[in-house]
């Protein structure tokens, strides 16, 4: 339901009341969807890997703008194509005061190989790669490669190093078939969650984590860089976007994530409070299974699964009106998409040509199709997870009855959803996906790709499209490291995706942060809410 400003004010039980917040050295934040675990190599997943980085260090990092800059190596380098040297900083410990070192960061190589309850292997594709990791000394890393990573230090940038001190080991050295070096229990979730082994070199450590009622985070006074102002954080789970803004507005948190895009103005022009909107790097898309003769979930005339014809796929394109879903459901905060990253990415389309509303050519091609009574689906969505979702959903789904094809929604949590889709229970989806990395190699060797599990490309292609021309074109590309030959092999490869549509972009979401008076935040492309990047200002 939508609610609107002067609806949230009229609710609250309490007099409004000036923002005070907690003391200068707490943080409460109200977050739209929370980590589902704080183990950073258990989903890839934006809330969590926002919290990972308040929690744990990588060799490399992103700044606000994904540009890439040193961590816990404060320099690297390539000799030829194939050798990577990370030259790791000194004097850093952990949150329990054990020294970082090179072996710490070869045993987070072997752990995400060895991490069997990972909704996918996301984490563990870049050290598949990996034919010798040698460490000279306990502050330099050299990473021979089985063939060339021209992407090494993004990659390494979403790797979270965790403390070999978490398992019983011996002699740590980059050995899968042995073990590495591990002899105890490799680490679990529950241990994480518990505690008990998010160790990290982040800015922040972990006091408490309960699943669908917070985090607590308490400032890692062994943090090699700047301390954040926040002795104590607290990250809230507050899926609707009205409860968020009223408990924004009664004090109850000194920053929130995403409030509606209709109450910004009203926001903005309060002096209690301040916003920051940034255009993110997410794409909403639609996923369909093309894998199988009889889709789960679809009923037509024949029996057929409809969506194994490029017509179909182009119809469901062009039913949907990209721009009204913006301006109504969205409010304006987003962008129609037509590609599967924004424009000003490492090689996207420089004027990809529109995906156009149009329902009239939509029937002609299902009719084409011979569909031209349409068919059933059950569309699933997530309701907690991206801006707007389920009213996204529903909106999609009207368009599509709009031209024959009668989608029932089936919103559910997001923790529920990413479950059913890594098992490819979805006839129709709509997914989100952050390209944090690569450009526009991110989306389109995850969720276009062949599976190749050896390669490590095709993890998220649950709706099982292969195509080997498309194939060719993006193993090419993600093996290139010459940059403006790669940027136009990537350019190649999305034309290909674009012109066959296994996947459909709908739109990119811009993201929003309210906050109270004497808190300044900088947003990022990333949409992470990172709590030692709120500054405490008078």
């Amino acid at each position: 339901m939508r609610t609107n400003f002067l609806h949230i004010l009229s609710f609250l039980t309490l007099p409004i009341l000036l923002p005070v917040g907690a003391s200068a050295a707490t943080l409460t934040v109200g977050l739209a969807s929370e980590p589902t675990s704080t183990d950073p190599h258990y989903h890839s997943f934006t809330p969590n890997n926002g919290l990972a980085r308040s929690l744990y260090g990588a060799l490399v990092t992103t700044d606000a703008n994904q540009q890439t800059v040193p961590d816990l190596a404060t320099s690297w380098s390539v000799e030829g194509d194939n050798v990577w040297t990370f030259n790791l900083r000194k004097g850093v410990k952990f949150s329990n005061g054990a020294p970082f070192t090179a072996k710490d960061v070869i045993f987070t190589f072997c752990r995400v190989r060895n991490n069997p309850q990972a909704i996918s292997d996301y984490f563990g594709n870049p050290v598949t790669n990996f034919a010798k990791i040698e460490t000279p000394d306990d502050h330099t890393v050299r990473i021979t490669t089985k063939v060339p990573e021209p992407l090494m230090p993004e990659r390494m940038a979403e790797m979270a190093i965790l403390s070999a001190g978490i398992v019983k080991h011996g002699e740590i050295a980059f050995d899968l078939a042995k073990g590495c070096g591990v002899t105890g229990e490799w680490p679990t979730l529950a241990r994480f969650n518990s505690g008990e082994d998010a160790i990290g070199t982040g800015p922040f450590k972990l006091t408490k984590y309960t699943k669908g009622a917070g985090v607590e985070l308490a400032r890692n006074e062994n943090y090699w860089g700047e301390k954040p102002a926040w002795e104590k954080v607290t990250l809230l789970p507050i899926p609707n976007a009205g409860p968020r803004l009223a408990g924004l507005l009664a004090g109850n948190y000194d920053l929130i994530e995403n409030p509606a895009a209709r109450d910004v103005r009203q926001l903005e022009g309060d002096p209690r409070f301040g916003v920051t909107i940034r255009p993110s790097n997410r794409v909403i898309f639609l996923q369909m299974n093309v894998s199988k003769d009889q889709s789960p979930s679809v009923v037509t005339q024949n029996g057929t699964n409809p969506f194994k014809d490029e017509r179909v796929r182009r119809a469901i394109s062009m039913a949907i009106d990209r721009d009204t879903i913006v301006k109504r459901i969205m409010d304006g905060a987003a962008a129609p998409a037509s590609q599967f990253v924004p424009e000003t990415m490492f090689g996207a389309q420089p004027n990809p040509e529109p995906l156009v509303y149009d329902p009239e050519g939509a029937k002609k091609l299902l009719a084409e199709a011979g569909y031209p009574n349409g068919f059933k689906v059950t569309f699933a969505a997530t309701n907690d997870r991206y801006i707007n979702d389920s009213q996204v959903a529903q909106a999609i789904a009207q368009y599509l009855s709009r031209v024959g094809i009668q989608a029932d929604v089936d919103a559910m949590t997001a923790s529920i959803f990413f479950t059913r889709r890594s098992k490819s229970e979805f006839a129709l989806s709509m997914g989100g996906w952050g390209s944090t990395t690569g450009g526009a190699s991110s989306f389109l060797q995850q969720f276009v790709a062949t599976l190749d599990k050896d390669r490590g490309v095709g993890r998220s292609n649950y709706g099982g499209w292969s195509d080997p021309a498309f194939d060719a074109v993006i193993l090419k590309a993600i093996a290139t490291v010459d940059e403006t030959k790669r940027a136009e092999l990537l350019r190649e490869a999305g034309k290909l995706a674009l012109k066959k549509l296994p996947d459909i972009p709908i739109h990119f979401e811009s993201t929003i942060w309210a906050f109270r008076k004497g808190i300044q935040f900088e947003g990022r492309m990333d949409q992470y809410t990172l709590p030692a990047l709120a500054k405490a200002v008078k």
